[in-house]
């Protein structure tokens, strides 16, 4: 007797989903609710070799790139690629939980930064990974979300073509 699993539904997907990105939203703000109150601005605090904590505000996107746009520009397009993300969602089948995965977490750290920005007009930056003679980017949770939620996309695809190509003809 050969017997499907019933299909997810559409909210059975969606409920984990906006859980997830419920809850990377509220760590993301908590955090950078206490780095806003409790870290010095632009003073380094060491944590460990090559890893800092450094307050600063990003006013542009990613990496500071066109910090010269005004704010309604960057939130506009903030909420274009989220509307974006969750375009791609939607077309993922519902046994592809790891690009699902990846979408919330990305859904979730461009939120976090969509909120700092209409709150204070720029992006709290806090974390540092650094040397003597050269540091990265300063960043926060919510970018950290979205890189990894990224990669976890890129992965399952990965997979899926590895499984795909597994299958006989």
């Amino acid at each position: 007797m050969n017997q499907s699993l019933p299909k997810p539904s559409a909210l059975s997907r969606i409920i984990p989903m906006a859980w997830l990105v419920g809850g990377a939203v509220a760590l993301d703000q908590g955090i950078k609710w206490l780095v806003e109150t409790r870290l010095p601005f632009h003073e380094l605090v060491p944590v460990m070799p090559m890893f800092a904590l450094y307050r600063t505000w990003n006013e542009g996107i990613a990496f500071s790139m066109l910090g010269g746009l005004p704010d309604t520009a960057l939130l506009a397009l903030t909420a274009l690629v989220i509307v974006f993300v969750l375009y791609l969602w939607w077309r993922t089948p519902a046994g592809r939980g790891i690009a699902h995965l990846g979408y919330a977490l990305i859904i979730g750290g461009a939120l976090g930064n969509l909120i700092d920005r209409a709150v204070y007009g720029h992006v709290v930056d806090y974390i540092l990974f650094h040397t003597e003679n050269w540091s990265f980017a300063v960043f926060n949770l919510a970018d950290s979300f979205i890189s990894i939620g990224a990669g976890l996309i890129v992965l399952d695809e990965v997979i899926a073509t590895v499984n795909e190509r597994k299958k006989p003809t």
